[in-house]
């Protein structure tokens, strides 16, 4: 199972300390995915999108701690956007 977010205008080291706070949990992978776009906007993120790939079974304690860390990065910086 995996999920998929990204938050535009974060910066990548707000990007790795989301990542290096998601690996603590046990089970949890995390991605970061580069930013393909062709044409530069400073105001983008170097990275286009945060990709969590957790263990199976996932652990009901695990995702929501996921969706707890990504609630208090949300909380400051803006809403993630679910990737598809």
């Amino acid at each position: 199972m995996s999920q998929r977010v990204r938050l535009k205008q974060l910066p990548l080291a707000v990007y790795r300390e989301v990542a290096a706070h998601l690996q603590l949990l046990d089970g949890v992978r995390v991605v970061l995915h580069p930013q393909r776009s062709q044409e530069f906007d400073y105001s983008l993120s170097q990275i286009d999108s945060l990709e969590v790939d957790y263990d199976l079974p996932v652990s009901e304690g695990v995702e929501q701690q996921v969706q707890k860390i990504l609630a208090y990065y949300g909380d400051r910086y803006g809403a993630w956007e679910i990737v598809d």
